[in-house]
C-alpha cells in the first residue's frame, strides 16, 4: 500500500523509526518537526520547560517565538511578560519576533519556516495554515512544546486522511474563503473531524497560494487536524517571487533581513531548486479514509453564521433578509494578507463606511501593511473610515479594541465566530471574504454585488473502508504489557465533553489531590459512575470522547479512579494528547462501540456490563464475547509514554 502525501511528510520527520517500516494513518510515531512556534503562550511553556530540569534548547534553530495575541495590551504586567519572553529567547539563542512584527503564523510563512514537504508544529490551533504551502502544519499542546524545546521531539498519531478533490474553477468574484465556508457549511456533521485533509484535483492549480493558505487555515474550523495542498508549480512560483522580494527589500518599506546581504537563510534560490528536485507527492495507490468531490464552479459568495461555521447562506440570500451590522473586521491570520487588503480596497475605494458602522483593520504582519501602503490599498481603507489596529490577533480572539457589545451584529473576515469569542455572548458574528466584509461595511448590512445567478453547491462524499486484515506484529518495549484484561464499564454518550468528565469548578484548584480527582470524575455526566466503577475496569465510551476544553484533569481523573484505559469510537485530539502526555492509554475501536450501543442502548448513562475484554497489543486485537476487533497499533512512541508515566518524565529521561 502506497503513502499519502501527509504520510510521506510524517515519515520524513519520524524519529528513531525502523527504516523498513512505512508509516500510515493510525501509527503512533516520535516526530522531530522542523520547527515549533509558540506565541504569547511561550510564557506558560517556559515554567513547564524549567520544571522538567531542562536548561537549554536541544536545537535553538528549531524554536521560534512570536508575540502576537495581546499586542494591544500596554499594561506593565503584559509588557513585563513580553520582556521576560524576549530575554529567555536571548538566553536560549532561538529566533524571536517582537510584538508588532505580526501574527506568528504569517511570520512562519513569510520567513520560510513553513516549507513545502516539511512538518511544522505550533501551540496554536491554526497551525493548519502551513498546509497552504504544502507544509504539514498541525497543533500541539504546551507540554509538547516544552518537550520539543528540551529534546527536539514529541509524539504524534497520524490521523485518518481524507482526500478533497477540487474540480473545475471558481467563478469571478468567488474566493478561497467562500470555498472553505461552503465546505464547513455543506459537510457540517463532523465528516472530517480529527482527520487530516489532502487537497487534490484539477481545480487546485487555479487557486493562488494566498487562497490555499485561507482554506488550509480554516480546515481547523472544519474539524480537521491538518489541511495540506500539493507541491506544484504555483508553490514553486510563490517561493521564487518571495525570495526575489526579500533580496530586494526596501522597495515596499520592508526591513532588511537578519544577514543584511539579501540572502535569506531559508528563502533562497538554492533551497528552492533542491525542493524542485526532491518534492514528494502522494502515491497513486495511497489509501484514504474518505474522499470528497466538490465542483468549484458551484461555489458562490457565502457567509457563515451567525455564531457557527456549520450554518452558511449565500450573500444573495442574506441581502434579501436585510441583516444590519454594527461592526466589520478585516483582521487575523486567515485573511489579512496583502491580497486580502487589496480585495477589500477594490470594493471600498472612493466610498465611505456606513454611518453607525465601525470597520476595524489589522494587517497580518508589518510587512503586509508596508506592502499594502506601497500599493495604496491601506490608505484607501483609512480614507473610507476604517479604524487601524496593530498587526496581530486582537479582536479575533476577544482582546483589545473593537469588541462586539451586547446585541451587536458583526461581519468578519476571520476564521471563528464562536459565541462570545469576539466580545459579548449576546452578539452575533458572521464570517465572509474580505470583499463581502468591505461591501457590507459600506452598505451597513450584509451585502455584495455579484453578477452571477446563485447555484446549489455540488459536492459528494464517500467513505473508503480498509480491508479487515491482520496488522503487522507490533514490537513491545520493555515494561509495556503485551496484554491487558478487564471488565467493561460502558458510557454510551457521544461527544462526552471534558466538563462532563471533570467539572470546571475543580479545574483551577491546584492543590486537589489524585484521590479527590477520582471522587469527582464523571460527576456532571453521571453521579452514579463512581459507585459502579471498580479498580481495573476498562471504560468504553462513544464517539468524539473528550470534546470541549483542554483541561488535562479529564484524563488524569479517570486514571486516578483506577480505569486501566479508555476505548472509544473516536477521541477529541486534544483529549488524546492530554491523556497520553499523562501516561493514560486510549484505543479507538468504532466496531466494538457500535456493537455495545446496539446491545445496551441509551437508557442508562453508565452500564456495568458482564463483558470482559482481553487486549493484545502485539496483535493490535481486542477479544470479547468470542469476537475479535482490530485497532491501530500502539507504537513505540505511545508505549514509551505509558512506561515512563508521563511526557515530562519521558523528557527527563532524554535530557
Amino acid at each position: 500500500m502506497g503513502q499519502a502525501l501527509i504520510e510521506k511528510i510524517a515519515q520524513r520527520h519520524a524519529h528513531n523509526i525502523d527504516k523498513t517500516h512505512f508509516v500510515h494513518s493510525g501509527d503512533y510515531i516520535t516526530i522531530k518537526p522542523s520547527y515549533v512556534m509558540t506565541h504569547d503562550n511561550t510564557g506558560a511553556v517556559i515554567p513547564k520547560f524549567l520544571s522538567i530540569g531542562a536548561d537549554k534548547l536541544a536545537n535553538p534553530r528549531q524554536v521560534v517565538f512570536t508575540l502576537d495575541h495581546n499586542v494591544q495590551d500596554k499594561s506593565e504586567k503584559n509588557l513585563q511578560k513580553y520582556k521576560m519572553i524576549e530575554e529567555f529567547a536571548k538566553q536560549m539563542g532561538n529566533d524571536f519576533y517582537p510584538a508588532g512584527r505580526g501574527i506568528g503564523h504569517q511570520i512562519m510563512i513569510e520567513e520560510g519556516y513553513a516549507w513545502p514537504g516539511k512538518m511544522v508544529v505550533a501551540s496554536d490551533s491554526h497551525s493548519n495554515i502551513y498546509g497552504g504551502l504544502a507544509c504539514l502544519g498541525t497543533p500541539i499542546v504546551r507540554t509538547d512544546a516544552a518537550a520539543i524545546w528540551a529534546t527536539g521531539n514529541t509524539w504524534w498519531q497520524i490521523p485518518p486522511i481524507a482526500k478533497v478533490n477540487l474540480k473545475g474553477k471558481l467563478r469571478p468574484g468567488v474566493t478561497g474563503k467562500d470555498l472553505i465556508i461552503s465546505l464547513c457549511g455543506f459537510f457540517n456533521n463532523d465528516e472530517v473531524l480529527n482527520h487530516a485533509i489532502e487537497f487534490a484535483g484539477d481545480g487546485v492549480r487555479y487557486l493562488s497560494v494566498d487562497e490555499r493558505l485561507t482554506i488550509a487555515n480554516m480546515t481547523t474550523e472544519w474539524g480537521a487536524m491538518a489541511g495540506v495542498f500539493p507541491i506544484d508549480e504555483k508553490t514553486i512560483e510563490w517561493l521564487r517571487e518571495r525570495a526575489d522580494k526579500i533580496s530586494k527589500r526596501g522597495l515596499a518599506g520592508v526591513p532588511s533581513d537578519k544577514d543584511g546581504n539579501g540572502t535569506h537563510p531559508r528563502l533562497n534560490a538554492r533551497r528552492i531548486s533542491r525542493l524542485e528536485q526532491l518534492a514528494c507527492k502522494a502515491d497513486e495507490d495511497a489509501l484514504y479514509a474518505k474522499e470528497i468531490i466538490i465542483d468549484l464552479s458551484s461555489i458562490q459568495p457565502s457567509v457563515s453564521g451567525p455564531n457557527t461555521v456549520k450554518t452558511m447562506a449565500s450573500v444573495s440570500e442574506l441581502k434579501n433578509k436585510n441583516v444590519k451590522i454594527n461592526k466589520a473586521y478585516l483582521v487575523s491570520c486567515v485573511n489579512s494578507r496583502a491580497s486580502d487588503i487589496a480585495e477589500a480596497a477594490k470594493v471600498i475605494r472612493g466610498k465611505k463606511i456606513a454611518e453607525g458602522v465601525k470597520f476595524y483593520i489589522a494587517a497580518a504582519s508589518s510587512e503586509v501593511q508596508a506592502e499594502s501602503e506601497y500599493h495604496g490599498d491601506w490608505q484607501a481603507l483609512l480614507q473610507a473610515g476604517a479604524i487601524p489596529l496593530s498587526p496581530g490577533c486582537g479582536p479575533c480572539i476577544g482582546l483589545g479594541a473593537g469588541l462586539l457589545e451586547e446585541g451587536e451584529v458583526g461581519i468578519s473576515a476571520t476564521n471563528r465566530n464562536f459565541k462570545g469569542r469576539m466580545g459579548s455572548p449576546d452578539a452575533q458574528v458572521y464570517l465572509a471574504s474580505p470583499a463581502v466584509v468591505a461591501a457590507s461595511a459600506i452598505a451597513g448590512k450584509i451585502d455584495y454585488s455579484w453578477e452571477y445567478s446563485p447555484s446549489n453547491v455540488f459536492a459528494d462524499i464517500k467513505s473508503i473502508h480498509k480491508k479487515n486484515g491482520k496488522h503487522e506484529k507490533t514490537k513491545i518495549i520493555k515494561d509495556f504489557p503485551e496484554t491487558i484484561e478487564g471488565n467493561i464499564i460502558y458510557c454510551y454518550q457521544d461527544n462526552l465533553n471534558t466538563d462532563g468528565i471533570y467539572p470546571g469548578k475543580y479545574t483551577y484548584l491546584d492543590d486537589i489531590t489524585p484521590e479527590q480527582q477520582a471522587k469527582v470524575v464523571m460527576e456532571n455526566y453521571d453521579p452514579e459512575f463512581t459507585k459502579l466503577v471498580e479498580n481495573g475496569d476498562i471504560l468504553v465510551g462513544g464517539f468524539n470522547f473528550g470534546t470541549g476544553s483542554s483541561r488535562e484533569q479529564a484524563a488524569t481523573a479517570l486514571k486516578y479512579k483506577g480505569i486501566k484505559l479508555v476505548i472509544a469510537g473516536s477521541f477529541n485530539e486534544t483529549y488524546k494528547r492530554n491523556a497520553l502526555n499523562n501516561g493514560f492509554l486510549l484505543i479507538e475501536c468504532p466496531e466494538l462501540v457500535t456493537e455495545l450501543k446496539s446491545k445496551y442502548g441509551n437508557k442508562k448513562l453508565t452500564v456495568k456490563t458482564d463483558c470482559r475484554v482481553q487486549i493484545n497489543f502485539a496483535d493490535s486485537e481486542i477479544k470479547t464475547n468470542k469476537k475479535k476487533y482490530l485497532f491501530s497499533p500502539v507504537g513505540h512512541a505511545a508505549q514509551e509514554l505509558i512506561v515512563t508515566g508521563c511526557l515530562e518524565d519521558w523528557v527527563k529521561e532524554k535530557i
